[in-house]
C-alpha cells in the first residue's frame, strides 16, 4: 500500500510539469504582441523617414533591433524551457529545426538569457546616448548614470554566471 501511494505521488509530481505548458503558450502570445509593436514602429519610421533626423532613424532602428532580440529570446526560452521541463518537441526531423534546439540545457539557457539581457540593455543605453540633449539637466545625468550602473550590473552578473558555469563544468562528477 505504501509503495502504491509512493507511485501515485511520484506520477502526480511528474505529470505536474504540464502545468508549465500554459506559461509557454503565454510567451507565444508575447511574441505576437512584439510582432505587432515591431510593425507599428516600422510603419512609423517609414512614414516619418524624410522628416526625421539621422539620429532619430538610428534610434528607430535600434528599437527594431531591441524588439527582435526580445522576440528571439522569447523563442529560445519557449523552445528550450518546454524541452527541458515539459516534453521533447517532436518535429520529426524537420529540415528547418534550429540546430541548437534540444541541445541547450538549463545552464546554457541561463547564459543565453543573461546574454540577451546584456545586449538589450546595451541597445537601450546606446539609444539613451543618442538622445542626450545639448543641455543636460541633473535629472538627465542621473538617469543616464543609473542606466550605465544597471547595464554594468547585468554585464557583471553575466560574467559571474559564465564563471560559475565554467567552474561547475570543470568539477569532477561524483
Amino acid at each position: 500500500m505504501l509503495k502504491k501511494a509512493e507511485y501515485t505521488l511520484e506520477k502526480t509530481i511528474f505529470n505536474s510539469r504540464w502545468l508549465l505548458a500554459p506559461f509557454y503558450l503565454g510567451l507565444v502570445i508575447g511574441i505576437i504582441l512584439l510582432f505587432i509593436k515591431f510593425f507599428q514602429e516600422l510603419w512609423y519610421m517609414i512614414i516619418h523617414v524624410f522628416s526625421a533626423s539621422e539620429a532619430d532613424v538610428i534610434v528607430g532602428i535600434l528599437i527594431l533591433i531591441d524588439i527582435s532580440l526580445v522576440a528571439s529570446l522569447l523563442l529560445i526560452i519557449i523552445f528550450s524551457g518546454y524541452e527541458i521541463f515539459v516534453s521533447k518537441i517532436d518535429t520529426a526531423n524537420h529540415e528547418d529545426r534550429p540546430e541548437w534546439m534540444g541541445k541547450i540545457d538549463f545552464s546554457g539557457l541561463k547564459l543565453k538569457v543573461i546574454g540577451a539581457i546584456v545586449a538589450i540593455s546595451a541597445i537601450d543605453l546606446l539609444k539613451s546616448f543618442m538622445d542626450i540633449p545639448k543641455e543636460m539637466s541633473d535629472g538627465d545625468a542621473d538617469r543616464l548614470m543609473w542606466k550605465v550602473i544597471i547595464h554594468m550590473t547585468f554585464v557583471f552578473s553575466g560574467l559571474l554566471f559564465a564563471v560559475m558555469d565554467k567552474i561547475v563544468g570543470d568539477t569532477k562528477k561524483h
